[in-house]
């Protein structure tokens, strides 16, 4: 009788590739307002880090979907607004952008709690969780900036009118995330303000029990099973 072969291994994506994304991002985005065609390029790297967050937390058959369908509606707005300006609406993308990036968020940090042993991936999808944790909420500041755009005070302008602008809000994002704050961008409107306040104890909370505790599981050495008699 011939023996049966094994089925080959599947290609899957970790939380690896998706931390990357996230790096390219965070390390391309500062330059990207001033480049010609910079909008273009950000469009392309949100749509990398969109994409390897749903192969990151699709292990499953239901989360694959309805992770594939929250990104496809998100990339659709963010792609419209690229090309028709401002004439599509602005509030449509950041909405649809935090619902993908709130249900990418549950689920990593779920696989992690989850683990059994604690290796280098999930190391990777806790920081790529704590990372899409400021993205999200500088799409919250965008949103508010863009319905209100005295939501947020820029002292350095010597009282020029200054709508945030996508930078800015990330930049805001990540300064308020760990609890840096350096000032010169400050939060105006009660909403702006309780996005801060919201995010400052979310990034202290985030790096005091999951990061600390993974970290620690994975320094320690492995438990070794008693030998039977």
């Amino acid at each position: 009788m011939p023996a049966i072969r094994p089925p080959p291994p599947r290609l899957r994506y970790s939380a690896i590739e998706l931390l990357c994304a996230l790096v390219l991002l965070l390390l391309f985005l500062p330059f990207l307002e001033d480049m010609p065609h910079g909008a273009t390029v950000e469009t392309l790297l949100l749509t990398l880090v969109f994409v390897s967050s749903v192969y990151a937390v699709g292990s499953s058959r239901s989360a694959f979907i309805i992770a594939g369908t929250l990104t496809v509606l998100a990339l659709a707005a963010r792609m419209m607004e690229h090309l028709v300006g401002p004439a599509f609406p602005p509030w449509i993308f950041p909405p649809l952008a935090m619902i993908t990036l709130g249900f990418v968020i549950v689920n990593l940090v779920r696989s992690t709690l989850q683990a059994r042993h604690v290796d280098a991936r999930v190391l990777s999808a806790g920081v790529a969780a704590y990372l899409i944790i400021g993205l999200l909420w500088s799409l919250a500041y965008l949103l508010v900036g863009r319905l209100t755009p005295e939501a947020f005070a820029f002292p350095g302008t010597s009282g020029i009118q200054h709508t945030i602008t996508r930078f800015d809000a990330f930049y805001f994002s990540f300064v308020t995330l760990s609890t840096v704050g350096y000032g010169d961008i400050s939060p105006v409107s009660k909403v702006a303000r309780m996005l801060a306040v919201t995010e400052a104890m979310t990034g202290m909370l985030y790096v005091a029990v999951l990061i600390a505790r993974l970290v620690s599981l994975y320094s320690a050495p492995p438990a070794t099973t008693p030998e039977s008699p």
